[in-house]
Order: structure tokens, then sequence, then C-alpha cells
């Protein structure tokens, strides 16, 4: 096996005994970022796998898993037209290893599939290498709300399909 194949993480729909790894894949991936949210925002960016359990009810919850690990999650909602991709998040150890692509060509694929005409994410200004990520797959901002996350600010960003 390459180093190339076995950095490819396998994709799958997460399963109620996944919450606690979701939370921790979730956790660790925001972290860094903490400061900048406001203590609400940061709490409802970082579900517990409580939280996460009660999710796998509204849509699905996609994890990505390398060498046994899960090293990335996803989940979407439906609204209207659109498929909304919320709690995208890549563990740092895997980032750079086309994780987060993997996540959004699963969602591009689930929401063809289901006749989904967009897709549309909020991410907030700060979070700069999702934001490319998201730019590289084909999403532009744009003026929709919402605006701020209890007060941490947020902005949209669509993809026709």
């Amino acid at each position: 096996m390459t180093g190339v194949d076995r950095d490819k993480p396998s994709i799958r729909l997460a399963e109620p005994g996944d919450a606690e790894r979701i939370a921790s894949v979730l956790s660790t991936s925001f972290i860094q970022h903490e400061s900048s949210y406001t203590p609400q925002a940061y709490e409802a960016t970082v579900p517990d796998s409580e939280q996460i359990v009660h999710r796998l009810s509204e849509g699905p919850v996609w994890i990505a898993v390398r060498a046994s690990e899960v090293v990335g999650t996803v989940s979407v909602v439906h609204k209207g037209d659109a498929l909304y991709i919320r709690s995208m998040a890549v563990i740092p150890a895997a980032r750079g290893h086309r994780v987060g692509e993997s996540l959004l060509r699963q969602v591009e694929s689930f929401a063809a599939e289901h006749g989904y005409a967009r897709l549309v994410l909020s991410t907030t200004p700060f979070l700069n290498s999702a934001i490319r990520l998201y730019g590289n797959f084909g999403f532009r901002r744009n003026e929709a709300e919402p605006h701020d996350l209890f007060g941490t600010p947020l902005f949209t960003m669509e993809k026709i399909l």
C-alpha cells in the first residue's frame, strides 16, 4: 500500500456509537479558534455526544476514517431546495490529506442523488483554510443570513448544483 492510499480516508454514515468520536473530532478541530468565538457560539459549534446523537435524526452525518481513526466529520440538513452543511471538521493531524474534499464530495453526491439544487453553509471569517477549501470546491459567498452566531460573525457560502 502506498502512502497516498494509506492517507485516503474512507467515508461512511455515522451511527449513534460514533457520537463520542464525532464530538472529539469537533472539539479537537475547533479548540485552536475557541477564543475567536463567543462562549455560546463555541458551545453551538462543538456539540457534545448527546447533541450529536440527536443530529443523527435530523439528517445524514458522515465520518472520515483513516487507519481506524475518525479524522473528520460533516452533517447536513434539508432547507428548502438546499442541503445545508454543518459541523464540517477535520482534525489538525489529518489536514492536507484531502479529508475535507472527500467529505464534501460525499455531501455533493448525496445532494445530487436526492435532487437538491444547491449546497449552503455558514462559516466564520477566521476559518481561512476552510474558506479556501469551500472556494476551491465551487462555493461562493453571498449575503444570505445568518450573519452571526451568538455574537460571532458568520457569512454564508453557496454552491449551485
